[in-house]
């Protein structure tokens, strides 16, 4: 997934001086730890306020700590790439990365640390929870999760009033919000699947509705076959939407943030999405967006969420690995990780932790209560390599949904190459 960069609309200088306070009256509280050290972080944020927050943090750190610390910021999609690379030739002490399988994949070729003694220690499943489990590897913690994003369905109030829009509760509602939508001349789903991965958000949405959360997630891992009939009904129902014309036409065409525009002008009804969709939207708009989770399809099936995390890691390889659990300990106390995730806007793992008053944020948290399980999303929770050929494939379905055979065979023959 390709996430913004864009940064909220604040001021930098106010941003900077309340991070700064928290980090300094974080600071007054703790002794020094001792004589000078060295520590080196690989960071991949693309926002620039949360490169300085960590920046910010990461100096208050080294002056408490009596730590040499340098950060190293690269590109969001480079890092993709290094840290393949970097964790085998020249591991820093910490990174950052994302949770669940993509953790998962270092962890069994030994390349995070096992780092549940400071978890045990901090007491820190008192106020992470079940995204604990995020960054667990049989009963063994391997990082730290930060934040989430909570994917579902955003539309604007002010929309929905005017056109006499309705919030779509089952999937049958799907079909009465085309015809009403279209009606009025807007696009019923906003969708831009240049990038392919949006295609996997509906995938997840479909299938945690139909099969639940243990079935996904057996299909990520490669325990399912993409032909297994299981998924029958998830296409079928797929397939009726698109000859609804529910989606944006000519969407391959679209990344995000264009569909979103769509969202923001009052040319479409709905799009769904992360809670960063926020970026797309001016400040004095932000009052009039709303959430709603994916509707119902299977009656009584228990609600699960795709709640990507993002998460901090100490390399196995780390030269300073003292030093790195004390910058773990300190870089998560409640009021670092808040200063930390604020410019982004992600849903803070620490319960503990300030959210301010961003509105699709609170959204979030609320919504999050009733949910029972969370997957992480598609390409985060399959092999790289499936996952870029199941989103290509599925991207090629929402355009020509009468080759859904050939096109779930191809996907088949690539988890069976890497799965057996």
């Amino acid at each position: 997934m390709k996430f913004p960069n864009k940064s909220f609309e604040m001021s930098r200088r106010h941003f900077l001086a309340t991070t700064g306070s928290a980090i300094a009256a974080s600071a007054l509280s703790t002794p020094a730890i001792g004589q000078t050290r060295e520590l080196t972080i690989i960071s991949n944020r693309g926002n620039v306020d949360q490169r300085k927050a960590l920046e910010t943090i990461a100096a208050a750190f080294g002056k408490e700590a009596g730590v040499s610390v340098s950060v190293n910021n690269m590109d969001h999609e480079a890092h993709k790439t290094a840290i393949r690379n970097y964790l085998v030739t020249s591991p820093p002490d910490i990174c950052f990365w994302f949770s669940g399988s993509r953790m998962r994949s270092f962890v069994t070729r030994g390349l995070f640390e096992d780092i549940s003694d400071l978890v045990a220690r901090e007491n820190y499943a008192d106020v992470i929870g079940n995204t604990l489990g995020s960054v667990t590897v049989d009963g063994k913690q391997y990082g730290l999760p930060t934040g989430g994003i909570l994917w579902g369905l955003f539309y604007r109030q002010d929309t929905f009033d005017q056109f006499g829009l309705t919030v779509p509760k089952t999937f049958d509602d799907f079909f009465t919000l085309a015809e009403k939508s279209k009606a009025s001349g807007l696009v019923p789903m906003s969708i831009g699947t240049k990038d392919q991965w949006p295609c996997g958000g509906w995938f997840d949405h479909m299938n945690l509705r139909i099969n639940g959360l243990e079935h996904h997630m057996d299909l990520m891992a490669g325990k399912i076959q993409y032909t297994d009939s299981s998924l029958k009904e998830i296409f079928d129902r797929w397939e009726a939407l698109i000859k609804a014309d529910l989606f944006t036409p000519n969407h391959t065409s679209f990344n995000w943030d264009p569909a979103a525009a769509a969202l923001v002008q009052k040319k479409a009804a709905m799009m769904d999405l992360g809670n960063f969709i926020k970026y797309a939207f001016p400040a004095e708009d932000l009052s009039q967006v709303r959430f709603a989770p994916f509707p119902e399809i299977k009656a009584g099936l228990e609600q699960y969420e795709d709640f990507s995390v993002d998460s901090i890691h100490m390399p196995s390889g780390a030269k300073n690995k003292d030093a790195a659990r004390e910058f773990l300990a300190y870089f998560y106390r409640p009021e670092n990780l808040s200063a930390y995730l604020m410019p982004e806007g992600n849903v803070p793992a620490r319960s503990d932790c300030e959210i301010g008053d961003d509105p699709i944020l609170k959204m979030s948290l609320e919504a999050l209560k009733s949910v029972k399980g969370t997957a992480q999303f598609y390409d985060r929770d399959s092999d790289p390599d499936l996952a870029q050929a199941g989103l290509k494939g599925l991207q090629e379905f929402m355009v020509r949904p009468e080759r859904r055979d050939s096109i779930l065979a191809q996907i088949e023959r690539t988890r069976a190459r890497i799965h057996g």
